[in-house]
């Protein structure tokens, strides 16, 4: 299944501690809200996978206005990827951590996961998830 998140990349922020509680930001929750209802949106009524996991995310990030014509090509042609923040362990996070119970029941099933940075027109994440099936001994 392939999910597209549209909109600026977010990370997941550390919990916050007031004195009493620990909480979550305010940020971090929003994004999570606009994961779930992107996935809702493009999966409604979907049954959540139960088997191990293999998820791919791509993370696309605006190009900045001030670069150049021929450095724009450049980023847009993957030839320069941004080494920008968030972190990539921080996006996958919060994606995989919004789609618990949604895409898959919780996101230790995942036993594979590759993720990736990229300069794009319109920032985005896009998600490849899949079941991973064994065929007499292999993984299909």
């Amino acid at each position: 299944m392939k999910i597209t998140i549209q909109g600026k990349v977010q990370a997941k922020q550390r919990p916050r501690f007031n004195g009493k509680f620990t909480y979550t930001p305010a940020q971090t929750k929003n994004y999570e809200n606009w994961v779930k209802l992107s996935f809702i949106n493009q999966y409604p009524n979907f049954k959540p996978l139960e088997n191990e996991l293999t998820v791919s995310i791509k993370a696309y990030f605006e190009i900045p206005k001030s670069v150049s014509k021929k450095k724009h090509e450049q980023m847009l042609n993957g030839n320069i990827r941004p080494t920008i923040k968030p972190d990539l362990d921080n996006i996958a996070k919060s994606v995989l951590d919004a789609l618990n119970k949604l895409a898959y029941l919780d996101d230790k099933q995942i036993v594979f996961l590759k993720v990736e940075k990229f300069y794009a027109e319109s920032p985005r994440v896009e998600l490849m998830v899949e079941e991973i099936s064994y065929d007499e001994g292999r993984i299909l």
